[in-house]
């Protein structure tokens, strides 16, 4: 069986299986090497993006499929690395927002590379138009999805936020945050009922139990899930099958996640509309 991360970063629920499995492991039986060699989490993100651009390298010989096999190697050498760089910033107190851009640059960037590659090999405006449309996608429902993680670890842990994120640093970063806060304004009713809960810990652990089906549902945006649908696509012999994938089924998990996890917690604010008056009506009473 599975562990939870050490630091408490993750809540295996909602974790998919070549996560637990493969990934999360391999990075936290890397993380005593990174520490002991004093590499920091930036350059972590860094060697990841030079792992996934040579993925991108083999997978413009996509036809041969000894190639696109290493292509697969190489793209989960890179996820490796994106989760190790998160544990090496937790271990070394180093995460900023600046780390965060730079690990969520470097996340786009490789598959950006990896979309460039594969629609200069068949080289159509079709496959520019799939290519870029794919690649917008794939950011919007990325970023998304990583505010609604965050969330529902935040919450779990019975912290509410108490005011809208301002994003701050440059312009680059403030627009980064802005994006993968942007649900914070419609999830700001359940982030007040749960500030205001006479114990917002055990609330936090019934919301928990609850969220985990539209998260787990969610998980299917991760990079593990476009890394295999890549391959798959290349290896029967056409990438425009891992572009539609991107832009119609991944789109459609992201709008029924986004819609389900809010159902989720409207249930919470109205049960806790529901009660009030009636608790406030016995003390009157009394």
């Amino acid at each position: 069986m599975t562990v939870a991360p050490p630091d408490g970063s993750r809540d295996r629920r909602i974790e998919i299986p070549s996560n637990l499995w493969l990934i999360h492991p391999a990075g936290r039986a890397l993380l005593p090497l990174a520490l002991a060699r004093g590499i920091s989490a930036n350059s972590v993100s860094v060697a990841g993006l030079c792992l996934g651009g040579a993925a991108a390298l083999a997978y413009t010989q996509w036809g041969n499929w000894a190639l696109a096999l290493v292509g697969l190697v190489l793209s989960m050498g890179w996820l490796i690395a994106d989760g190790l760089d998160g544990m090496v910033a937790r271990a070394t107190k180093t995460a900023s927002p600046l780390g965060r851009m730079l690990d969520g640059l470097c996340d786009h960037g490789v598959f950006a590379l990896i979309y460039i590659s594969l629609a200069l090999t068949i080289d159509t405006p079709e496959a520019w138009i799939l290519a870029f449309a794919a690649g917008g996608a794939h950011a919007v429902q990325s970023n998304m999805y990583e505010g609604e993680r965050s969330r529902f670890h935040r919450r779990i842990k019975g912290v509410a936020l108490e005011a809208l994120p301002v994003p701050t640093g440059n312009a680059l970063v403030r627009f980064y945050d802005g994006v993968a806060s942007s649900i914070d304004r419609i999830a700001m009713p359940f982030e007040r009922t749960l500030g205001q809960s006479a114990d917002p810990v055990a609330l936090g652990a019934l919301y928990g139990a609850r969220a985990v089906a539209p998260l787990r549902f969610m998980a299917l945006l991760t990079a593990n899930v476009r890394v295999w649908a890549i391959f798959v696509a290349c290896f029967a012999g056409n990438p425009r099958i891992f572009w539609w994938f991107e832009i119609v089924p991944l789109t459609l998990v992201a709008i029924v996640g986004l819609v389900w996890h809010r159902r989720v917690e409207r249930a919470f604010v109205r049960n806790t509309s529901a009660t009030r008056p009636k608790t406030a009506s016995r003390m009157h009473l009394s």
